[in-house]
């Protein structure tokens, strides 16, 4: 009987060591840290440091507006609830076999990003390596700091590798947006074309809502305003984003010293905040649609579908839609027509 007990106690023990061998580190599926990849709350993550051999560097921080990047930029949502989302799922499928150890270590010694995550209290929670792609496989080769052994990691239901979710290039971290002011939180905006100055006018809005146009008396005249246009252009600087920055770009500063200017335009909300941004043609490319045939709204040799713009005091390009900016370019005769004269006043171009 006694030796019986005795039996059923060594299996329970051997049977908890077994289980927790397997099930012991519910973050990874590996009973050692060394595989400890993933983050299940990604809620407790305060800072995320990204840093490449080439001196490149990434630093994403949670602020009570957001994420931030490099402690200058508002984050992009997308690029950075991926990587929450991926360092929340992605585990460890097992350890690098033994014959390509070294040259999995050598690869990545030249070529791995780092990434090291913090808590909100700005305490170090841990530091790993991700590697390049797995060949013939999916996931990607990663390293946890002062471990010897690299694994592959993976997502589970995600076919692919996974090293693009920790890009060093800040565009891609960036937030693309251009404007982004409710029409409430608006005192002013001046739309300036350098080539037509009759349609040059600057609306403005005191506290109370009322809007008003400012332009040349010739277009003017003893024509009433028409509010309900005043108003609405207000409306449109909410949610205006830019398709990408292009900052960087070989040659950027020439093109724009020789490339016309669409017009500028500038916001000042109730905050007293400035907004400037210049608005360019963009030279056809082979990306243009209009290549072959050109449009009624286009001059000949200009993209059809998207503008350059220089944004934030000069200090950014960026490549913007027509079909987003668009609705900013009316002229000030519009704003004192009335609606049975000319029923369109619409934010989006009519191509013919």
């Amino acid at each position: 009987m006694q030796k019986t007990l005795l039996y059923l106690v060594l299996l329970a023990v051997l049977g908890f060591g077994v289980y927790y061998f397997l099930f012991g580190n519910k973050e990874s599926g590996f009973s050692t840290k060394d595989a400890a990849f993933n983050v299940r709350d990604t809620g407790i993550i305060g800072k995320i440091f990204i840093a490449d051999n080439q001196g490149q560097t990434v630093l994403l921080e949670r602020t009570a507006g957001g994420w931030t990047v490099n402690k200058q930029y508002k984050a992009l949502s997308s690029p950075t609830n991926t990587l929450l989302q991926t360092l929340a799922r992605q585990e460890a499928a097992y350890p690098v076999p033994a014959a390509a150890h070294n040259t999995v270590i050598k690869d990545m010694t030249g070529n791995a990003i780092k990434v090291e995550l913090y808590n909100r209290q700005g305490e170090k929670m841990r530091v790993f390596y991700v590697g390049g792609q797995v060949h013939a496989d999916d996931g990607s080769y990663m390293l946890m700091e002062g471990a010897e052994t690299p694994y592959v990691v993976k997502v589970p239901g995600f076919t692919g590798y996974l090293t693009p979710r920790y890009p060093m290039k800040i565009e891609d971290w960036r937030d693309r947006t251009v404007f982004d002011i409710p029409a409430a939180n608006i005192r002013s905006v001046s739309v300036q074309y350098p080539k037509e100055p009759l349609n040059n006018f600057t609306a403005k809005q005191d506290e109370k809502g009322n809007v008003t146009v400012e332009a040349d008396p010739a277009v003017i005249g003893h024509n009433q305003l028409n509010e309900r246009r005043a108003k609405l252009f207000l409306t449109y600087f909410e949610r205006v984003n830019s398709e990408g920055f292009t900052n960087g770009t070989y040659g950027m500063d020439s093109i724009l010293r020789v490339t016309p200017k669409r017009c500028s335009i500038d916001v000042t909300d109730t905050k007293g905040e400035q907004h400037h941004v210049d608005v360019y043609w963009k030279p056809i490319g082979r990306r243009s649609k209009n290549q072959l045939e050109n449009n009624a709204i286009t001059p000949e040799d200009y993209d059809s579908d998207r503008f350059f713009a220089v944004l934030n005091n000069n200090k950014d390009t960026a490549t913007v839609q027509i079909y987003t900016f668009y609705k900013f370019f009316h002229m000030a005769y519009e704003f004192y027509q009335p609606d049975e004269v000319n029923k369109e006043f619409s934010p989006v171009p009519k191509q013919k």
